[in-house]
């Protein structure tokens, strides 16, 4: 016996029965078609939608926190409440002794400066870190190298400029090894630097500031030991909430806040953000596989419909089959093989469609520097979409097939 995928007999009469009657066999694989191209594009989408979302944080660690002051609510040891306090040095070297589980950490202070070279100046931001700052914020570096654990140790006066400031500053010529005055302190460029993420710490985007180490800067602008803010970086297997209490408790430690004012130290969980985003785009994720579901339930329904009508249509024809020695086998796999063919054929072409609609859409949102927000349906995305339909296509043929199989030749040539 012939295998009926290499049968062209097979494969004629399978068009001829489709095109039998055009107006519905195009609605019902148009169906089919807009339920792979929706639920494809929602799939992808939402997965371009993240990447979008994440951009705004690309270079960021994904398990970090920043610990910074508020203004006292509780009143103690003889101060009112609303007190100004300010995180220091000690703090930081503290906590670094004292919490365990950290894997990097930095104090950060920022302040306004003017920027000048040769004849141009501007007006612009300086922040001072420690080398961790660059495990915890990782830049996009043009050229030279990053603030490192020497420069912090012997209080070097070196900076890295941000890649608009150098452009606006020295315009074509290469900054690295010149010195640029701030505020009419020189400092000697080692490093162009910018950053990818649209989100920043502290306010001052790589771009448009400078970095210098957090010890020469505090020598430099007479900033004693206060710093203006802590980040920190913990370990995969930890939260920055669960190390909350003991930093607070350290901060508290050399410091007059209540044990119980916990609104004088702020703490603003990156990590939590990040598991936030994660929730939200599982359930569009989740949503997208709804509605597409919706939208291939009702394409499945119209290739039963289909199916149903055909073998009502084919009795007869069936019946004489069955008279001349049809095996009730031939005749589920024909009707099985015109429902397969259907869906496969709409199903195909409705990937294709979202595939070149996602692919419009990833080069429009592309970004030259941070490149493709991923709006794209993977391989493995379109074969589980493609194998679900082709099985419940077959599903949808499977009871009609099994009537046409049941049909009596005698009943079938009777039949009007």
């Amino acid at each position: 016996m012939k295998n009926p995928i290499f049968d062209l007999e097979n494969w004629k009469e399978i068009g001829a029965t489709l095109a039998r009657n055009k107006t519905r066999t195009f609605l019902t694989a148009f169906g089919i078609f807009w339920g792979t191209a929706m639920l494809s594009m929602l799939w992808g989408g939402a997965s371009g939608l993240k990447g979008l979302l994440m951009r705004n944080f690309d270079g960021f660690a994904t398990n970090m926190a920043a610990i910074f002051p508020n203004r006292t609510s509780i009143s103690y040891r003889g101060f009112n409440k609303g007190m100004r306090w300010s995180i220091t040095q000690t703090d930081i070297d503290n906590i670094r002794a004292r919490v365990p589980h950290i894997e990097a950490s930095s104090g950060i202070a920022a302040q306004s400066v003017t920027a000048a070279y040769a004849t141009k100046s501007t007006s612009s931001s300086v922040s001072g870190v420690e080398a961790d700052y660059f495990k915890i914020q990782v830049p996009l570096l043009y050229s030279g190298r990053l603030i490192n654990e020497n420069d912090i140790f012997a209080s070097r006066k070196v900076v890295v400029i941000g890649k608009n400031l150098a452009d606006e500053l020295f315009g074509s010529e290469d900054p690295l090894g010149k010195f640029v005055s701030l505020n009419g302190i020189y400092f000697q460029v080692v490093g162009v630097a910018g950053q990818t993420a649209e989100a920043n710490i502290g306010g001052n985007k790589i771009d448009d500031s400078f970095l210098m180490p957090l010890s020469t800067m505090r020598r430099a602008f007479n900033m004693g030991n206060e710093v203006g803010f802590m980040i920190f970086m913990v370990s995969q297997s930890h939260s920055p909430d669960e190390l909350k209490p003991a930093i607070f408790r350290t901060i508290r430690s050399n410091h007059p806040i209540h044990p119980e004012d916990d609104n004088a130290i702020g703490m603003f969980n990156v990590a939590e953000m990040f598991e936030m985003v994660d929730n939200l785009f599982l359930g569009i994720s989740l949503l997208a596989i709804f509605v597409g579901a919706g939208t291939l339930i009702a394409g499945i329904i119209g290739v039963g419909n289909i199916m149903w009508i055909i073998v009502k249509e084919r009795t007869q024809e069936i019946g004489i089959r069955r008279a001349i020695g049809a095996k009730p086998r031939d005749i589920i796999v024909q009707i099985l093989s015109e429902g397969m063919v259907l869906t496969a054929i709409a199903g195909t072409a409705g990937i294709c469609f979202a595939t070149l609609v996602l692919a419009a859409v990833d080069h429009i949102t592309t970004d030259p520097v941070t490149g493709s927000a991923h709006f794209q349906l993977s391989f493995s995305h379109a074969m589980t979409i493609m194998i679900v339909f082709l099985v419940l296509g077959t599903a949808a043929g499977l009871i009609p097939a099994i009537k046409a199989m049941r049909i009596k030749p005698i009943e079938a040539m009777n039949d009007k």
